[in-house]
C-alpha cells in the first residue's frame, strides 16, 4: 500500500521508481528524495477520452502526477483523510474529495442517472454534486477528503442504509442509489427547509460518511 496515514489530516506516501501516483495540485506539504511532479493532462489512467468525459460534466479536478523515488507528504485544507484499499472492485466518489491515489488504478466517469434512473439525475440536481461521479477501478488505495472524520458503514441486501446527500464521501459495491424524500426529516432537528431529501445505498456494499453537512 503506498499510503500511511501520520495522523488524521496527513498522509505519507511511498514513491517507487516506474510506478507513479496522481495527486490533487496543491495537496503536496513535503517531500524526500528525487521526487517529480507534473501537471497531468490525460486524466489519469482513462486516458485522454476519460479526461474529456469528466471535463464535460464538471467532474475534472486538476491532477499532478507523482513519479521518482522518494516520501511525499500530503493534505489539503486541513481536511480529514480516509484512506481506502480496493481489491478490483470500483469505488464512486465525489471527484474534489480525492486527495491522492494510486496510479494502478483505472479512473472514470459514471452518470449518475445510469446507476439511480431518474432518481439519480434528481440527486445531483438537489444536492448540487452534479449528475456525475468519479470512479477509480482496480486493485490500489485512495486516499478521500472530508469534514469531521468518516465513518464506514456497511451495505447489506437485507439493511439498506439512508444518508444525508450532503453527508456522502463515496461508496463501493455492489450498491445502488435512490433519492428519497422524507417530510419534516430536518425539520425535526431545526435544520430543515420543507422537504428533505435521504440518499438510500442498497445492495452489499460499504458507503463512506463524513461526520458534517459541509462541502469541501
Amino acid at each position: 500500500m503506498p499510503f500511511r496515514e501520520v495522523n488524521s489530516k496527513m498522509i505519507e506516501a511511498t514513491v517507487l521508481p516506474g510506478q507513479r501516483l496522481f495527486s490533487q495540485r496543491g495537496a503536496m506539504l513535503a517531500y524526500k528524495g528525487e521526487v517529480s511532479f507534473t501537471p497531468n493532462v490525460q486524466g489519469g489512467q482513462g486516458g485522454i477520452m476519460s479526461m474529456i468525459g469528466r471535463r464535460v460534466a464538471n467532474e475534472a479536478t486538476p491532477l499532478m502526477t507523482v513519479e521518482g523515488s522518494g516520501t511525499v507528504f500530503f493534505g489539503h485544507g486541513g481536511h480529514h483523510i480516509q484512506v481506502i484499499n480496493l481489491a478490483g472492485d470500483t469505488l464512486y466518489v465525489e471527484a474534489d474529495r480525492l486527495l491522492a491515489f494510486d496510479g494502478t488504478l483505472q479512473q472514470g466517469t459514471m452518470f449518475l442517472g445510469s446507476q439511480g434512473g431518474v432518481m439519480g439525475m434528481v440527486r445531483g440536481q438537489v444536492t448540487g454534486q452534479g449528475l456525475f461521479t468519479t470512479t477509480l477501478k482496480g486493485h490500489g488505495a485512495v486516499a478521500v477528503m472530508a469534514h469531521g472524520g468518516v465513518i464506514e458503514v456497511p451495505i447489506s441486501p437485507q439493511r439498506p442504509i439512508h444518508v444525508d446527500p450532503q453527508a456522502y464521501v463515496a461508496h463501493h459495491g455492489d450498491v445502488r442509489n435512490k433519492l428519497s424524500t422524507a417530510l419534516g426529516w430536518r425539520d425535526m432537528v431545526g435544520r430543515g427547509s420543507g422537504e428533505a431529501f435521504q440518499l438510500e445505498l442498497s445492495g452489499s456494499g460499504v458507503v463512506y460518511v463524513q461526520a458534517s453537512e459541509e462541502k469541501l
